[in-house]
């Protein structure tokens, strides 16, 4: 059995409303709102980036999980926004916990789905009895070309798991994955801001490999959406992932608790690994949850998973209630806390 045994997650107090932006390009904020169910977006301070964020998630989920991180034998770091891009984030990451020199590291890149990749590949190190501890996380400061559509949803935040067989709060029943080469988003070395395939983004991307990676999960495990109690889906948007739950079969309880991208905007590697930490924090033992990621280029991976008991006596940090401890700019300062002003 491989277990969920610590988590934390991290959202910057900064916030920039949709109609500032609006604002700003002269477009109609009701219309974004309603259009991509967002209200607002988390913006990383001046002196926050990818390698603070991940820090600041993996501190909590070590502090919470009480382990000692010197018994952590991997690191993986997923992100589309590494600080360097010849220099692994996830050093930074292990020496700023205490998990050096004993170790493995690496930074991973798959545009979204990054950090549950790293989970994955911690999943099979611990099952495998190679490392007693693995830790993923999935962080960003998402990038977006100013008056660009992204630039209303790409969001700071990320999350950390720590996984392993001692000490479990969530049981990962099992894993799966459906990946296929949909060149829907992408960002060519040397280029500052991603280009994307707008509509195309949605049919032949998002919802083509959301639903069959949830589908051959629950054929798996053969589950049905009515077996879950929780539902937690990538979220570029507000829209997408509670139109991807209703066409899996997934009703609005589900998924509600997990669904951030209204408040926070989209944290790319994060997503859903932040939806999911939010859910944790209200799940009781025996509650199933569903959680499936994506990222573009194109890929999904799907996580069925039972909390356990121990989640009781877990130290759970209200991540909704941090996430309303926010801070406003203007559009100015959120350029200068972007480092958009040269």
């Amino acid at each position: 059995m491989v277990s969920i045994v610590g988590y934390g997650a991290y959202v910057p107090r900064y916030r920039i409303k949709v109609e500032e932006i609006a604002k700003i390009w002269g477009d109609k904020p009701e219309s974004i709102s309603g259009g991509l169910g967002i209200f607002e977006k988390s913006v990383p301070s001046i002196d926050e980036d990818t390698a603070t964020i991940a820090v600041e998630a993996a501190r909590r989920a070590i502090e919470s999980s009480g382990i000692d991180a010197s018994e952590i034998g991997a690191i993986y770091v997923g992100s589309e926004s590494h600080p360097y891009a010849v220099k692994p984030t996830s050093t930074i990451v292990a020496e700023a916990v205490g998990a050096t020199p004993y170790l493995t590291a690496a930074d991973y890149e798959f545009a979204c789905k990054a950090g549950t990749a790293g989970l994955q590949n911690c999943i099979g190190l611990v099952k495998a009895n190679m490392i007693k501890y693995g830790m993923a996380i999935g962080a960003d400061v998402a990038q977006a070309a100013p008056g660009d559509a992204l630039e209303y949803t790409a969001a700071a935040g990320g999350a950390a798991y720590i996984v392993g067989k001692e000490g479990g709060i969530a049981e990962i029943n099992y894993t799966t994955s459906f990946a296929t080469d949909t060149p829907d988003f992408w960002r060519r070395e040397g280029q500052p801001y991603p280009k994307h395939g707008e509509r195309f983004t949605g049919e032949p991307a998002y919802y083509k490999h959301i639903t069959n990676a949830a589908k051959m999960l629950m054929e798996k495990m053969g589950t049905r959406p009515e077996d879950y109690d929780y539902a937690v889906f990538h979220q570029p948007n507000g829209k997408f992932p509670v139109r991807v739950a209703k066409m899996l079969g997934f009703k609005k309880e589900q998924y509600e608790q997990g669904l951030l991208c209204p408040i926070i905007g989209n944290t790319y590697s994060g997503s859903m690994l932040v939806g999911l930490a939010a859910t944790l924090d209200i799940a009781k033992p025996g509650d199933r949850i569903i959680a499936v990621s994506f990222g573009s280029g194109a890929g999904s991976d799907a996580f069925d998973i039972t909390v356990m008991e121990g989640i009781e006596d877990y130290p759970r940090r209200n991540l909704r209630e941090m996430i309303s401890r926010k801070k406003y700019v203007d559009y100015g300062t959120y350029m200068k806390f972007k480092g958009e002003l040269k």
